[in-house]
């Protein structure tokens, strides 16, 4: 094991954001289970620490946390330096941290609307912006943006949470491409719904939701693969690629009406 700053090494670390709870919180176990040294990120620092704790003392790896909102412009930039500070080198880039609000975008506060677009977009450009340079210089990286099936079409009452998960597809397939031959990859996750508390904080209750509500750990194991294959999409369950599939024979319009029925983020507005 490399130690941080001796002789100038750098530790290779896998960077994850919303490692708190959730499938952030998952997929750090899942990479930490495989050996790589881990950096967590999120809001809560007795949570991170609580859960850097647990990871170092079950798997013998180092594992930093730098608690950070990534709603603030500052942030990726405060991210960045630790790691320079601690000499930590990121060569995977997870992606996990999201927020939302179940609501018309008519009726969605201005300070709902200006998080939602910080974390779920802004801060992953940041980001990646920071940290992909370092992966390319060393030939040798991977970043995994977790979007949802909800950025391949508008959902109603969902509407501004599905247009910043769009940015993260679209921007994932586009580095796809553009890093190819580089050594670094790039994955992006588009699970369904996820039992993982995202919708309650939301708003949005999930006893009206018409579709399958999936396990963190199906999520897991399908990025862990989709990484592993170097997927440019990543569906976790045969159900998520084949409402995917079908969109392309049907009107884009029936698409939109059925995500809406399928989500029911507004029946309780």
């Amino acid at each position: 094991m490399m130690i941080p700053g001796r002789n100038g090494q750098l530790l290779p670390v896998t960077l994850v954001t919303g490692a708190s709870t959730g499938i952030g919180s998952a997929l750090a176990g899942a990479f930490a289970g495989m050996g790589n040294h881990l950096l967590l990120v999120a809001r809560s620092e007795d949570r991170l620490a609580g859960l850097a704790e647990e990871l170092r003392a079950a798997h013998g790896i180092s594992v930093f946390s730098c608690p950070a909102d990534l709603a603030l412009p500052e942030s990726p930039q405060r991210i960045f330096d630790y790691c320079l500070q601690h000499h930590l080198a990121v060569r995977l880039l997870v992606n996990c941290a999201g927020t939302s609000r179940a609501s018309d975008f008519n009726n969605l506060a201005l300070r709902d609307i200006e998080r939602i677009m910080a974390v779920n977009m802004s801060a992953v450009a940041r980001l990646v912006h920071l940290f992909l340079p370092g992966m390319v210089a060393e030939q040798e990286g991977g970043i995994i943006n977790i979007a949802s099936l909800g950025g391949l079409q508008g959902v109603p009452g969902l509407g501004l949470y599905s247009a910043t998960k769009s940015f993260l597809i679209t921007l994932g397939e586009a580095l796809h491409m553009e890093l190819r031959g580089t050594g670094v990859r790039v994955a992006t996750v588009c699970p369904g719904f996820v039992d993982t508390g995202f919708m309650e904080k939301a708003g949005h209750d999930r006893r009206g939701v018409r579709l399958p509500v999936c396990s963190v750990d199906v999520v897991v194991r399908a990025v862990l693969r989709g990484y592993r294959q170097n997927r440019m999409r990543v569906y976790p369950t045969p159900l998520d690629f084949l409402i995917v599939f079908s969109q392309r024979f049907v009107p884009r319009l029936f698409s939109v009406r059925l995500s809406g029925y399928l989500a029911a983020a507004r029946n309780n507005q």
